[in-house]
């Protein structure tokens, strides 16, 4: 059978984006085959629409996102892709949002998605990420290296001869983010994110990220995913790196993430839930020969 897509980025975070209800296959391997440069689409994964589980439509949910990575693994969450994906579903009216946006089951949690419209084609969005999570077994992080230490917060993680003072965080999915003395342009971050992501520590991988504050408002970012590579952006990395920054005291309440691909936007409210805001952008669409 071919299957339909369409390709979208968000912020240079590029996503296949796919309606995949009443099929089943091995969306891992499609994954795979499609997000190669030179011989599929290419791409920082899919972004899948199914139908929601019992338990989320119960807490409201209209649709269901899935999201494979380039290597055939499912993530839990991505940022930038539950926009595109989020775009995909109400541009193409499988789902349109109401009064409190378009609800959106994830691998982590229920979230909400308030778009931004041009006419009726969605240009952009806020989306509710939830709380950060530090506790070590919620990340999850291997505790027993942790000698009884409640958060993950300036570990001294040794890789390759170089010591990482690493805080790890969960934004519905696991990250770890340094702040190096050194301009994260210079970073041998292609060296030293696939050490960071499969270090035994933590036993689901994780996503990596280095970042240089450059004002109480405004921090440079790049970021290895877990299971991607470098990407050009991430919604879940730029808000796993504004967190913690904040919990190091080092930027306000309000924070433009400097990536490759862009500038996204995290804030948080009183009750301690982030914020991410993003462009969504249509690339094209075609037809895959599976």
């Amino acid at each position: 059978m071919t299957i339909p897509f369409v390709k979208l980025h968000g912020a240079g975070n590029d996503y296949i984006a796919i309606d995949g209800r009443g099929i089943d296959r091995d969306w891992g391997q499609l994954s795979v085959e499609m997000s190669k440069l030179a011989f599929g689409v290419g791409s920082d994964g899919i972004v899948l629409v199914q139908e929601p589980l019992a338990a989320a439509v119960a807490e409201g949910a209209q649709v269901r996102m899935r999201v494979y990575n380039p290597d055939g693994s499912e993530a839990e969450m991505s940022g930038n892709g539950i926009r595109l994906f989020s775009k995909f579903v109400i541009d193409r009216k499988i789902a349109l949002p109401g009064d409190n946006g378009l609800i959106v089951e994830t691998g982590g949690g229920v979230r909400s998605v308030e778009p931004t419209m041009e006419g009726d084609r969605m240009i952009a969005a806020r989306v509710a990420m939830g709380a950060p999570e530090f506790e070590p077994a919620k990340i999850p992080v291997d505790a027993s290296v942790l000698g009884g230490a409640k958060r993950v917060h300036d570990f001294p993680l040794e890789v390759d001869g170089r010591t990482l003072k690493i805080t790890c965080l969960s934004v519905g999915n696991p990250h770890a983010v340094a702040f190096p003395d050194e301009s994260v342009e210079e970073f041998p971050l292609l060296e030293i994110g696939p050490l960071v992501e499969s270090h035994p520590m933590f036993p689901n991988r994780i996503n990596f990220e280095i970042v240089n504050v450059l004002s109480r408002n405004r921090i440079r970012a790049r970021i290895f995913e877990r299971g991607a590579g470098e990407t050009l952006s991430s919604g879940t990395g730029s808000t796993a790196s504004a967190t913690a920054a904040r919990a190091h005291g080092l930027v306000d309440d309000e924070v433009e993430v400097v990536v490759k691909g862009g500038v996204l936007k995290i804030s948080w409210d009183e009750s301690g839930e982030a914020f991410l805001e993003g462009p969504a952008v249509e690339v094209f669409e075609g037809v895959w020969p599976d």
